[in-house]
């Protein structure tokens, strides 16, 4: 099923809008929006769900810090292997279809998740888990615009605002019910998903409205995508460049998020201090709370005012120095927490203004584009866990930090060898709801 924008049809349907028409409202949606926009959110918090409980997992599995990484490595690698092939699924089954398809999987493997007995079975549940979360990401931002009322553009900011409170409430949920068990998270997210699995199946008609539908005309047909369309597309030297950048940027970004609570433990410990799942998750939520600003308020102004390539440099710029000094300060509490968080400034920045470029660059579809870039930064994601793990009982605790750093370095270089295919990024916007687009479509 293929959903039109809101900018194809009338607001009011077939009336034209007058001046007593009222002033359409972002909070103005169906309860379908709200079910999917809810979904979305608990869907973003299972990124950084298991922040705060990775120790919790350590000291009651007995598991090492290097097995339960692979938490998020099982995660990363499945969501970006299974994002090569999502535009060609929804292509098939339609929006709804795989929207709930996605669902009952992260349902079904949180929950067994919760119940495992070792980190083994997490991990591979995990996994299970990330094949679920693809296939609802990939095709939210669709479902969002195709339900919506007001324009695409709100339908976009909808999206945004869950991906945001997602990504800054998941650490602290998983740090509160962490606190009780680290069952609690798990367990937490599947009840969720659960929610909105049965909301969204009962509230989100098929075909969602749109031009046609509106006027009383039967949907078209999806156009049918190749099953390798997503590697077709990494031909392109524009996109195939940027996302050989977000990989190497995603391994710094990674290594951040999953690395992080061990020396954020451990210098607590050497002070005396109580440093638990609670706390943990305290300070992942400031720094998903800083990201989820940035990313929404203050990136568009930055890419507007000073151009694509510029920001990026300077972020990555600026990532650099914080991974540098986080190798830096693993023995200062005070000095990690504020260097998180502050990472979580500029990484909110650079992930919009990286998905902006992804989007400028190339004249593909943009659900292939996104999915593409989305596969392979994700595999960056995987593979720094795995690593940093390994590298800090071997090099010390700074080493992944260090490496994480050379990483972003790495990306740096590769956005300056790419410049000539990007030498057409960051020209104005034909339309506000264009840039919108431009800046959500990959940020799953």
């Amino acid at each position: 099923m293929t959903s039109t924008t809101a900018e194809s049809r009338p607001d009011t349907g077939s009336t034209p809008a007058t001046s007593s028409t009222p002033k359409a409202s972002i909070l103005r949606q169906p309860t379908a929006v709200w079910a999917i926009a809810f979904a979305c959110a608990v869907s973003f918090m299972g990124i950084g769900l298991v922040d705060p409980i990775l120790p919790a997992i350590s000291h009651e599995l007995g598991a090492s810090p290097s097995q339960t990484m692979l938490l998020f490595t099982s995660y990363l690698f499945i969501t970006g292997a299974a994002m090569f092939f999502t535009s060609w699924v929804s292509s098939r089954l339609g929006v709804k279809r795989t929207l709930l398809a996605g669902l009952v999987l992260v349902v079904v493997f949180a929950a067994l998740a919760g119940a495992s007995g070792s980190v083994d079975a997490i991990i591979g549940f995990r996994a299970g888990w990330g094949l679920g979360n693809a296939l609802f990401i990939s095709t939210a931002l669709a479902a969002i615009v195709g339900a919506a009322s007001g324009g695409s553009r709100q339908a976009i900011v909808l999206y945004e605002a869950a991906l945001g409170v997602g990504l800054a409430v998941g650490p602290l949920v998983g740090g509160v019910l962490g606190s009780l068990s680290w069952r609690g998270p798990f367990f937490g997210t599947a009840g969720l998903m659960a929610i909105a699995l049965i909301a969204i199946l009962v509230l989100l008609r098929q075909p969602m409205r749109g031009a046609d539908s509106a006027a009383g005309a039967t949907a078209p047909a999806p156009e049918k995508l190749s099953i390798l369309a997503g590697f077709r597309a990494l031909r392109n030297p524009a996109l195939r460049s940027l996302s050989l950048v977000a990989l190497f940027y995603n391994f710094g970004f990674f290594v951040l998020l999953a690395y992080s609570p061990y020396p954020l433990e451990a210098a607590a410990s050497a002070v005396g201090s109580a440093f638990g799942a609670h706390e943990l998750g305290l300070v992942f939520f400031g720094w998903g709370l800083a990201l989820a600003i940035t990313s929404v308020l203050v990136a568009p102004a930055l890419t507007r005012r000073f151009g694509l390539r510029p920001v990026l440099f300077t972020m990555l710029g600026g990532l650099t120095a914080c991974l540098a000094l986080l190798g830096c300060l693993t023995g200062s509490l005070v000095g990690l927490v504020v260097i998180v968080i502050v990472s979580g400034l500029l990484l909110g920045v650079m992930n919009t203004a990286l998905t902006e470029a992804v989007m400028e660059a190339t004249d593909l579809p943009r659900n292939v584009a996104s999915s593409t870039y989305s596969g392979v930064r994700f595999m960056g994601g995987a593979v720094a866990p795995a690593v940093a793990g390994p590298i800090s009982e071997a090099l010390g605790a700074g080493a992944p930090y260090w490496f994480g750093a050379g990483a972003i370095v790495v990306a740096m270089v590769m956005l300056g060898i790419a410049g000539r295919h990007l030498a057409h990024i960051g020209r104005p916007h034909e339309s506000a709801t264009e840039e919108a687009q431009s800046i959500t479509a990959g940020d799953a």
